[in-house]
């Protein structure tokens, strides 16, 4: 199942690309909004929204990075460099980007109203952010960096949040595993997962040195059982 490309109007009248893959449904269904990485909405970002499609759920892929480098998607590596803006400050940018992509999606006739983000290293964060204050019902977050600066912002979410890392991470070294270790062992609602011997950037197919396919599988169920719960809650929460 492919998607295509539309545009997204963003908040101050621009608009912006977002890859879209629809499941052929005769219902309304939950969707997942993919952050990617720094390399941006790439083959590896357009396959996971395809195979999330292809198991009944809407999946969408803004480009976060459209600001400052425009272009059509899917980009490729060259997107991977550093910007010149700060990276917190790039994720508060974003943080209206994915507000406007989930507004557009529950504006889908196939949509139930309910949406999860799924952020991908530098994408991570939104996981906490999505349902903290910008409405989405649910996050996960696979490999993400920095982290550690969202940890107080998981205080008071009530929202399944679902969050996977390898322990041979390099960016999230052991004091970060073990303060997210704490949040899940007093929050019912926050999962998190560490995978033995595995690296950084274990979704992405392309990541030859470390992609994980026991990872990869793992965190894709755990994304459709948290979808399967958004399945059954018609309408978006008051």
């Amino acid at each position: 199942m492919a998607g295509i490309v539309i545009k997204v109007r963003s908040c101050d009248d621009g608009a912006f690309d977002c890859y879209l893959s629809i499941p052929s449904i005769d219902r309304r269904v939950p969707a997942v909004v993919l952050a990617s990485a720094i390399h941006g909405v790439d083959q590896d970002i357009c396959e996971i929204a395809d195979e999330l499609a292809s198991h009944g759920y809407i999946a969408a892929a803004p480009d976060l990075f459209w600001r400052s480098l425009p272009g059509a998607l899917p980009h490729d590596d060259s997107r991977a460099q550093e910007r010149s803006q700060p990276r917190l400050e790039r994720l508060r940018a974003g943080e209206a980007d994915m507000s406007a992509t989930l507004a557009h999606i529950r504006g889908l006739p196939e949509s139930n109203g309910r949406a999860a983000v799924m952020g991908f290293c530098y994408g991570g964060p939104y996981a906490i952010v999505g349902p903290k204050r910008l409405g989405y019902d649910a996050g996960i977050a696979c490999h993400g960096t920095h982290m550690l600066d969202f940890l107080p912002e998981i205080e008071g979410i009530t929202a399944p949040i679902c969050i996977l890392w390898g322990d041979q991470d390099h960016v999230a070294p052991a004091q970060v595993l073990a303060n997210y270790r704490a949040v899940a062992s007093c929050m019912p609602n926050v999962e998190v997962h560490i995978f033995p011997d595995v690296g950084h950037g274990f979704m992405m197919r392309s990541n030859r040195k470390g992609f994980s396919p026991e990872a990869r599988t793992f965190s894709l169920e755990r994304t459709l059982a948290i979808l399967d719960m958004l399945r059954h809650c018609d309408g978006h929460p008051a």
